[in-house]
Formats: structure tokens, sequence, C-alpha cells
């Protein structure tokens, strides 16, 4: 049995696709199980190499660097081949370009990987990290910030098009190098940069889109001290005050402490007050909406672009749903129908439901049934987790605890207490529209066993008389019962009217 064919008894149509990264400071190999809207991680490795260590300064990739890098290299190659990775996409960036042993280092990185190298431009670098960020939140609109440990990319996004972009020396490697050949210091570098870019004025009033390792790790520390309820990096949102007040700390922070922070990479220490330096002066001067961070970036960009165009055109969070739904899911085919009939009662709740309010509840019913496995008294915490927790992206932190909750009370019943600390993402009337889901949910499920087929011959709507009705077929009255009846109540509970059983000819 070949090693693809095996992980295809797990994940269905398996053909794993591979991108190997080698940045100025770390060098990554990511399998994607396929080549598709909304591919999932299943291997993920990364090597803090330093290739960019001291490249302004000597115009040299560093050798330490280069024996580490080509160490990890030769490791991704026969990893590859281990887990049957078809095509492979390798890039390198600022280090490999900028460095007078560039072309060497390539050279002896294509036999270690046992792949071709491309080398990316820094306008390819900076068009496939704002593809990164477009591939996984829907309806971008501002400036992507691509930090690497050479360079900073700026690309700005609007009406779903990249218009302008540009790359700065401003990677923490380059900035330690330009400080110590300069009399200016670190932020009078920074600044003069950023202010000769142009991009300053397309931030204004914008989100600002923040990617790379140095800046995710200033987003775990402010998780951390913020008590978030959610752990998850992508689409994480601050205000610019939040954001810049933690870049200060930490720009302000000796290495040593640094090191003793739990949110902070050891290995970053040296480099990130740099970074912060990079953040809070974008900020500062480019004076945006919000700060959103992006775990997608340059990886995922280059997979994005192979795409064809109607497969981009795909909403990203409900085709990583479904494949939840396929993984999970006693029956995938009837989580489709569970979201046609909510449709149809949501209609007739006139519940005045925005088009991301509806993509929500979509993602929610695609959802509803990954806890089943687990015993009865744990389903709900188990998929309360597994949501919170999920690699499906194009959805921000209030969209995923609504899913969350609406899948743990659909489990544990809708009058249940909400998690701690999740009432701080949710406005009282989302967390009303989850409860009304969730009971729509429960119900559901009783009658169709999670089974296909019979949902689509049972109407549930709000009568214009104000009376929730379920209408079953006469053929399929026997499905009704005290189960029903008390699942049907607590939804009409919710929706303050009475409720109505009819069994129609």
């Amino acid at each position: 049995m070949s090693k693809a064919t095996s992980f295809r008894a797990v994940l269905p149509k398996f053909a794993p696709v591979a991108v190997v990264d080698i940045g100025s400071n770390s060098v990554r190999l990511v399998v994607y199980d396929a080549m598709r809207r909304a591919p999932s991680p299943v291997f993920n490795e990364k090597i803090l190499c330093g290739l960019g260590r001291g490249v302004a300064a000597t115009g040299m990739l560093s050798e330490q660097g280069v024996e580490r890098a080509l160490k990890a290299l030769a490791r991704f190659g026969a990893l590859s081949e281990q887990i049957g990775v078809g095509d492979c996409y390798a890039i390198a960036t600022a280090a490999a370009r900028e460095a007078k042993n560039g072309k060497k280092f390539i050279t002896a990185a294509e036999k270690a990987l046992g792949r071709k190298i491309r080398v990316l431009t820094g306008e390819e670098e900076a068009r496939y990290a704002a593809m990164g960020v477009m591939s996984s939140i829907p309806g971008v609109d501002g400036v992507v910030g691509d930090l690497g440990g050479g360079s900073l990319e700026l690309v700005s996004i609007a009406d779903g098009k990249i218009t302008t972009g540009v790359t700065l020396p401003l990677g923490p490697f380059r900035l330690m190098d330009a400080v110590s050949a300069s009399s200016l210091t670190a932020k009078e570098i920074v600044e003069t940069a950023l202010t000769e870019s142009g991009l300053l004025k397309a931030m204004k009033d914008r989100p600002f889109y923040a990617v790379g390792g140095a800046w995710r790790n200033l987003a775990k520390l402010h998780m951390l001290q913020s008590n978030h309820p959610l752990s998850i990096l992508q689409q994480y949102s601050l205000s610019p005050t939040a954001a810049r007040s933690v870049s200060i700390l930490v720009g302000g922070m000796q290495t040593s402490e640094l090191r003793e922070t739990d949110a902070i990479s050891k290995k970053r220490a040296d480099t990130l007050p740099l970074a912060s330096l990079v953040l809070d002066r974008l900020l500062a001067l480019g004076e945006p909406s919000q700060v959103v961070f992006s775990v997608y970036g340059v990886r995922e960009g280059v997979l994005f672009d192979k795409l064809k165009k109607e497969k981009r055109k795909q909403d990203p969070l409900l085709a990583g749903c479904w494949d939840f739904a396929r993984r999970y899911a006693r029956s995938p085919e009837h989580e489709n129908e569970l979201r046609d009939w909510s449709d149809v009662l949501f209609a007739s709740l006139k519940l005045q439901e925005s088009k991301d309010e509806q993509r929500l509840r979509h993602a929610a019913c695609l959802m509803a049934d990954i806890g089943w496995r687990a015993l009865p008294d744990y389903r709900g915490t188990r998929a309360l987790s597994l949501i919170s927790q999920a690699s499906i992206v194009g959805i921000d932190h209030p969209g995923r605890a609504f899913v969350a909750l609406t899948i743990f009370l659909r489990y544990c019943g809708p009058r249940k207490d909400a998690p701690e600390n999740f009432s701080t993402l949710l406005t009282g009337e989302t967390e009303a529209r989850a409860r009304i889901l969730a009971a729509t949910l429960r119900l559901a499920y009783t009658l169709t066993a999670a089974m296909p087929g019979m949902l689509p011959k049972i109407k549930l709507t709000m009568t214009g008389d104000n009376k929730l009705r379920l209408s079953l077929p006469e053929q399929h009255q026997a499905l009704a019962g005290e189960v029903v009846e008390k699942h049907l109540e607590q939804l009409a509970d919710l929706l303050k009217c009475p409720s109505e059983l009819q069994i129609t000819g």
C-alpha cells in the first residue's frame, strides 16, 4: 500500500501537495491534503535557520544558517516522499534573492530537497502574500503587510484586486545591519522607508492585515494578557491602539525577558523588538481602522494562484465546513438538507438576517453532527472544542464563537448557559440567534436520526398568525412523539410564540 493510499483511508480524495518556503529567518514545509479551495494542513514543520542574518552587512548568507537550512531541506525531501507528495512548490524569498552566494545556496538546496526551487522577486512575494490573505478572508479591502526576516511587503487590495505593492528592507535582520552601519536609529530608518513607500495613505481608515511569524507572536501575547476565549490566531482582530500597546511593550523588553515570556517563541526573542517597532510605526503613521492577523500568507497565496477561477470564487468557510461534514458527520447530505430546511424557517421568521449571518448559519448546519462519536454527555463540549480550534478560515472570532456555541447548544439544549468568556465575543442578539438555530437543529435530528431524505418532506415555518407550525406528511406521522413535541415547544418558547404539530394528507 502506498503512503498516499494509506492516507486516503482517513482523508477522502487525498492527493497531497506541499509548499516549501525558504525565508530569511525560517525554512518551512507544509503538506496539504489536496489542491482545493480550503486545503487542510496534514504536516507542518518549521526550522528557524536565520539564513538572512548579516546579509545586509556582508552580502552573504549566514554560514550556520545555510548549514541548518540544507539539513532541514534534506529532511523535508525525505518527509515529502514518505507522505506521498505529488506537486511541491518550493520558493525562496529575500535572503536567497539578495545574497551574493544566493545562487550557490539554491543549487545546493535543490539537491538537498530533490525539487526545483523558485526564487521570488520582491513583487511576486508581495503579490503572493496578498493572495494568501485574500484566499482566507472574503471581501478583503485594505493593506496587507507581510514581515519576514529580511523584508516587509506592503500591498493594497481594493474591490478584490491587488492595486499597488512594494517591498521594503525592513525585516529585523536587515534592520539590525542597517542600524549598525548608520548613524540613524531604527525608528528613523523605519519611518523614512515607510514614508517614502507611498502606501501609508492607502492604510488610513482601512483594515491592516498583519502577516508573519513575528507579528503572530504579538497577537499570542495579547491573547494571553486579555484572557481571550479562543486560541486561534487567524483573523484575530485588534484596535490600532491595542496593537500598538503590545508592540510598545515588547519593544521595550530585554531579550532575556522575552525568552521567559510564555507566548513568545524563544528563537524570535532577539528579533521581536525590531518587528514590534515596525508594526508600531506602521500603525502610528498609517492610521488603519483595525489590525487583523492572518496566518495565511505567501505559502497559501502560491496554492491559491494555482486554482482555477471558479474554485477561487468558492466561499472558503463553507468549503472547509463541507470537508468537515464529509469527515465527521454521519451523513453529509443530511447537513445540506439542514441548510435548506433552516432557510425556509428563517425566511418565515423575518429576522433580518444579513448575508454574513446567513453564511454562518449555513456553516453551523454543515458542522451540526461533528460531535456524534463522543459519549452523549460530552458531545457538546467535544463539538465546542473542535469548532473553536478547527483549521477553517473565512470566519472571524465572533463568527467562530457563534457556530461553536450553536452546535454546543444543539447537543446540550438551547437553554444551557454559554461557555465562560464566550459572551465577550457575542452580542445578546447574536447569542439569541444561536439558541434559535440550535433548537431548530435539535428538532431536526429528532425527526431524521441524522439520515437524509426526510427533511425535504417536512415543513417548519412561522405562520402569518405568529404560530410555529411543524407539518408532517400523513405517511410519516409515526415520527411524531413526545421528544419531537418537546423540542418543538423549546423552539417556540425561544421565539415567544405558540406551536402546532400538523399532519398533512
